[in-house]
C-alpha cells in the first residue's frame, strides 16, 4: 500500500477527526479511503448514466414491463430458495 501525506487547515482536520469518532472509523486514513471509494462509485454511476442518456431509447417502462419484472424476480427467488 502506498502512503500519501496531505495538509489540511485546522478546521478540516477537526472535521475529519469528528467524522472518525462519530462514524466509527479506526483512523483518518480509513475515512479518507471511504470518501475516495464513494467518489469513484459516483463517477462510475455518472458514466453509466451518461452512456444511458446517449443510447437509443428502449422499450417503455409501463405497467406491463414492471409486472414482467416482478414475475421474473419471483421466479428467480423460488429457484434460488430450492438450492
Amino acid at each position: 500500500m502506498s502512503t500519501m501525506n496531505i495538509s489540511l487547515p485546522d478546521t478540516l482536520k477537526a472535521f475529519v477527526d469528528k467524522q472518525v469518532d462519530q462514524r466509527g472509523y479506526g483512523t483518518s486514513s480509513e475515512y479518507v479511503r471511504e470518501l475516495i471509494r464513494k467518489d469513484q462509485e459516483r463517477l462510475h454511476l455518472r458514466e453509466l448514466l451518461m452512456a444511458g442518456a446517449e443510447s437509443a431509447p428502449g422499450a417503455p417502462a409501463d405497467a406491463g414491463y414492471f409486472e414482467s419484472l416482478r414475475n421474473r424476480t419471483r421466479k428467480a427467488a423460488r429457484t434460488g430458495a430450492r438450492r
